[in-house]
């Protein structure tokens, strides 16, 4: 919450929930990544916010951008970053956008299967290929699927498959689970990719990357480690596992890029009970359909704050939309002010990453959520 928007917000008043994000606070972030991991290229991970000023801004600092789509490539391009700045980190992609990103320039595509490597080698001939393995993500808010990745014995095998089809086997790749609060949960995953540079290594194949993926945390309720506190335990992972071989690195920050840089002004549209003496439920114009999808499970529990004082109590916080999901919390109840009023304005902090993103086109009717960059 910066000053910057609390005057945007007064001044312009702007009608209906709205994302606003603070460029300064971009920036501050991109510089204390670059000071936290110097040695490590950062790729932006565009679907965390792909909002043209954030792109323009990165990209001007010097970023590279992690895209999931060629869509999310042409984004990356039209702000600046040439085609080797750019990386196809979707494992899985259909052939015609293999094509299209590599007539672009994309030299750098994400597999995790030898079906997807025979795809690059057919219409990416000679491209780096980097392969995803699984790994834990204890520690994080989550630690994300089996979809991405293979187990690291596997991932020998689909390198070795891509020297073969004349594709240059370049990396590994992880992802310790998303809002990752354990500094040192890249450990065991960089063990791994150790042994699998050791092993191909020993059949001729020189590895030279390894992409440490994302997961870095941003601010909402808990406090949570910052950008030196990540950098120095992963380096000193890298050091561990890697002896004096140290590999090229790269980051993909996105939600620790930008979530503490949004804030999400929305309205309080009702205030009810269920029965006499029941919890009160407070409806929202938005909800999981308009933005706050991550508040599903109760996963990312977003700072709220309104300009009532005094006494609060647990509330059921829930949408808009005329779906019963539509519920952001109510397993664990949301303290808010006892006296909250329909119409009262409430901003909830840390939501610059995956929002705008995650917002429907018009289910309801609604549209989607109004973004403004300052």
């Amino acid at each position: 919450m910066t000053d910057r928007i609390l005057d945007f917000l007064r001044r312009t008043r702007p009608e209906g929930p709205c994302l606003v994000v603070d460029l300064d606070v971009v920036r501050d972030n991109y510089l204390a990544f670059e000071r936290a991991m110097p040695d490590s290229r950062i790729f932006y991970a565009v679907k965390a916010n792909p909002a043209p000023e954030i792109l323009h801004l990165l990209a001007g600092l010097g970023s590279n951008f992690d895209c999931a789509s060629v869509q999310e490539v042409d984004m990356a391009l039209v702000a600046g970053a040439s085609p080797d700045r750019i990386s196809f980190g979707n494992t899985i992609k259909k052939e015609r956008d293999i094509a299209a990103a590599f007539a672009r320039g994309v030299r750098l595509f994400a597999v995790d299967c030898e079906a997807e490597v025979d795809k690059v080698a057919r219409q990416a001939p000679g491209a780096r290929v980097f392969c995803r393995i699984l790994c834990e993500g204890e520690g994080a808010e989550w630690a994300l699927s089996r979809k991405f990745g293979c187990d690291p014995a596997m991932a020998v095998d689909v390198l070795d498959h891509a020297h073969r089809a004349g594709l240059v086997a370049y990396g590994v790749s992880f992802h310790v689970g998303s809002q990752q609060k354990n500094p040192h949960a890249w450990d065991a995953a960089l063990a791994s990719a150790a042994e699998i540079f050791r092993i191909l290594s020993d059949r001729g194949i020189e590895l030279k990357m390894v992409n440490l993926g994302g997961g870095f945390a941003t601010r909402y309720l808990e406090a949570i480690p910052g950008e030196g506190e990540y950098g120095q335990a992963i380096n000193d992972a890298i050091r561990s596992h890697f002896g004096n071989r140290l590999p090229e690195t790269i980051i993909e920050p996105g939600r620790g890029m930008v979530g503490n840089a949004g804030v999400i002004k929305s309205e309080v549209i009702l205030i009810s009970q269920k029965a006499e003496g029941d919890i009160r439920w407070v409806y929202l114009d938005i909800g999981k359909f308009n933005g706050l999808a991550e508040t599903m499970d109760e996963a990312i529990r977003y700072p709220i704050l309104s300009h009532r004082d005094g006494e609060a109590t647990p509330c059921v916080l829930a949408g808009p939309t005329c779906d019963s999901v539509d519920v952001m919390y109510e397993k664990k109840p949301y303290p808010l002010p006892v006296n909250l009023e329909i119409g009262d304005e409430l901003l909830i902090a840390g939501t610059g990453a995956y929002t705008t993103t995650y917002s429907s086109i018009a289910f309801n009717g609604f549209p989607p959520l109004q973004s403004y960059v300052i």
